[in-house]
């Protein structure tokens, strides 16, 4: 059970996040919704203790992760592994070798000062590599991959660290539809093939609906909704994203959909320009 307790975190004048309270239990897979600025980023690093709650507390299984110092807040970030939205690869490494850097608070300071590696580590990153579907790019300098390899180079260093948590901070955000869609498969197959729980931010409903069980909406700060994706009515909706009371509010807003509309049958010209296309 991972418990966070009335936290709030402020940046001088400004309140990111405002009496968070939420129970997540292990094995599911959260989605964390809202718009741009709602705090969203910063819950989750703040679970991952990159950044320190200004109050409240976060514990895990009774332990309580906002107090940790030293070896005990490097073995939760160990156990907690963190997803960035720009990869956080090292470019000019290998990708094996970046895949390994998820061993590192698992080995001696000496070990990791000499870059050894023992081969069961490396057949480890190479079967993980192997499940992402991007082990022929193991000797490829990591810079030298597209996005939706490089996302799924980190995937498969958060799986190196042999997590109890996966956190995914905008993990689709940089990503095309199609490869924005592999990496929630991977993240979905991850959360119920291993029973890790996966709590991800994302701006986007229909992947949401998707992928989660448990959908945290965000506005402002606070949580303003908490519930299956069942239970994210219109009203709810317009509660995370903002507009009018009673206004519609198209989910097409927020959309990744890789559906094509069908071609429309063609017209005749009327001399005048026609709208273009949405793009998908």
């Amino acid at each position: 059970m991972l418990e966070i307790r009335q936290v709030t975190r402020r940046f001088g004048q400004n309140t990111a996040v405002r009496d968070v309270e939420l129970e997540i239990e292990q094995g599911q897979m959260v989605g964390v919704i809202g718009r741009s600025g709602a705090g969203k980023s910063t819950l989750l690093r703040m679970i991952n203790r990159l950044i320190d709650p200004s109050e409240g507390s976060i514990t895990f299984h009774g332990k309580e992760v906002s107090a940790l110092r030293g070896a005990e807040l490097r073995r939760w970030q160990r156990d907690c592994a963190m997803i960035f939205q720009q990869f956080n690869l090292v470019p000019r490494l290998d990708v094996l070798t970046n895949v390994l850097l998820g061993r590192l608070n698992h080995r001696s300071t000496v070990l990791n000062l000499m870059n050894m590696f023992t081969r069961e580590e490396r057949i480890r990153a190479i079967a993980a590599l192997e499940r992402l579907d991007i082990a022929q790019t193991a000797l490829q300098r990591a810079g030298t991959l597209s996005g939706g390899q490089q996302q799924r180079v980190a995937i498969a260093r958060a799986l190196m660290q042999e997590p109890k948590v996966i956190l995914a901070d905008e993990p689709i955000a940089s990503l095309d539809p199609l490869n924005a869609k592999v990496v929630m498969d991977s993240l979905a197959d991850i959360n119920a093939r291993e029973g890790i729980t996966v709590i991800t931010n994302l701006h986007t409903l229909d992947t949401a609906r998707a992928y989660c069980n448990r959908i945290v909406g965000m506005a402002k700060g606070a949580v303003v909704f908490d519930g299956p994706p069942e239970a994210l009515t219109s009203e709810a909706v317009r509660t995370i994203y903002g507009g009018e009371e009673g206004a519609e509010l198209s989910e097409a807003i927020t959309s990744t959909s890789i559906n094509v509309p069908a071609p429309q049958p063609a017209r005749k010209s009327t001399g005048q320009a026609q709208p273009a296309l949405a793009a998908v």
